[in-house]
């Protein structure tokens, strides 16, 4: 399932645009999720109020709803751990809105900056950098990999289950180009190279209407098959130079999350 649409004004979207030649995923170091708490507590309850195995079963259950109302869970994984790890129904990237931008309001006005991306907000686990284009454009690239199992997954749900795999993300209509964003996603085997499911879309704004809309890119991996474990987002956005510095689009509330199927 994708969805591309324009947020305040209802504003439609053209067609979304897919890349002639899906690109590769980047080379990224090993990921860097936290790893399993030692022992879980779940906040503001003292050891005394902690759920109990079965409670914690129990609430996720209810909480999740999963198919046939029952999960089963493979030695290691406790539902107390589940618990707080909560894997499911989350987002998974970290800094999804490193500018704190609200995507209820039009983007705030900003002129051509000479400050560095980084300097601009908290880009904590987003890799950076830029690509030159011609007649004074470039593209900003960030990306990061999820590590589904190490973020409270697990094989067994992936590959048996094969729960939905959303992705979504919100980028300015700056205007500088006909096409000021891309986004790409791939669903990747243990071994973080192979390919087993990809998305790629470049939309086009309809141009009408004040800049500053916000559009909204979403889509939903489906029985993608068994062996993901690694989900590589990165999205790119268009600058364009201008001689006070440099003109960005802006793009907020980047998201991947799991969750079961309605």
């Amino acid at each position: 399932m994708e969805e591309v649409r324009e947020g305040h004004g209802g504003m439609e979207a053209e067609e979304p645009a897919s890349p002639q030649e899906p690109p590769s995923p980047p080379s990224l170091p090993s990921p860097t999720s936290p790893p399993p708490p030692a022992a879980p507590e779940s906040p503001g309850l003292s050891p005394l109020e902690q759920p109990s195995e079965a409670h914690a079963r129990q609430l996720l259950l209810e909480e999740w709803g999963p198919p046939g109302g029952s999960l089963e869970l493979p030695p290691g994984i406790t539902w107390k751990l589940l618990l707080l790890r909560r894997p499911l129904y989350r987002n998974l990237l970290r800094s999804p809105n490193p500018e704190g931008i609200n995507i209820y309001e039009p983007a705030p006005p900003t002129g051509p900056t000479q400050q560095p991306l980084e300097s601009l907000g908290n880009f904590r686990g987003w890799y950076i950098r830029t690509e030159q284009l011609q007649h004074n454009c470039s593209w900003t690239v960030k990306h990061q990999c999820v590590d589904l199992l190490a973020e409270g997954l697990w094989e067994e749900l992936l590959d048996d289950e094969q729960p939905d795999i959303t992705v979504m993300d919100w980028f300015e209509d700056s205007r500088l180009d006909t096409c000021v964003y891309e986004l790409h996603v791939w669903l990747l085997a243990a071994d973080r190279h192979t390919i087993i499911a990809q998305h790629h879309v470049a939309p086009r704004t309809s141009g009408r209407g004040p800049p500053g809309h916000w559009v909204q890119v979403s889509h939903v991996f489906r029985q993608y098959g068994p062996g993901v474990r690694f989900v590589h987002f990165l999205h790119k956005t268009k600058n364009r130079q201008e001689p006070g510095g440099l003109l960005r689009t802006r793009v907020t509330d980047s998201s991947v999350s799991v969750q079961f199927r309605e």
